[in-house]
């Protein structure tokens, strides 16, 4: 794929990322309850990422969005662990190494704003994400962190970022 790029959500970008993010649930039948389709500010992620220490990238391509994840605090966790959220792309983008491009994007943005590690929850079924996270130093816990709220993902993963 050609011609995209990551750049920082824009407020005019609020409605395509909710989109995207709920096209992407019906796609893979994740389950909506206990997930982040239950997220209140699904529909406002740009006022959600403007927060201290938040960011939320999306991938656009021909004027599409294709993509999007974002670094915010983890919820209820030392100030020092940050958690990777709602990194969904369209299933044309995926094995593009695009993933790993705004994983990267990610990191260092965490890194940047003083985290020390990074969180993530995912689904036993999202094989390929869990194969990208393993890839550039994600590691299995066994147990959540934070609160999340986030019951339904059993999947959960830790970064060092130092």
């Amino acid at each position: 794929m050609e011609n995209y790029s990551i750049r920082k959500i824009n407020k005019e970008d609020n409605q395509e990322v909710a989109q995207l993010i709920r096209a992407v649930f019906d796609e893979l039948n994740i389950p909506k309850v206990g997930t982040a389709y239950e997220d209140p500010y699904l529909d406002f992620m740009f006022e959600e990422y403007s927060k201290p220490r938040s960011v939320y990238y999306v991938v656009e391509n021909n004027g599409r969005i294709i993509g999007s994840a974002g670094i915010a605090p983890l919820e209820n966790e030392a100030e020092t662990v940050c958690e990777l959220q709602k990194m969904y792309f369209l299933p044309e983008t995926r094995g593009l190494g695009i993933g790993a491009e705004m994983m990267a994007v990610c990191l260092q943005s965490a890194r940047n704003f003083g985290f020390e590690s990074c969180y993530l929850e995912t689904m036993p079924f999202m094989l390929d994400a869990q194969k990208l996270y393993k890839k550039v130093g994600f590691e299995s816990i066994t147990a959540p962190m934070g609160s999340t709220g986030h019951v339904s993902c059993p999947i959960w993963m830790l970064k060092n970022l130092e």
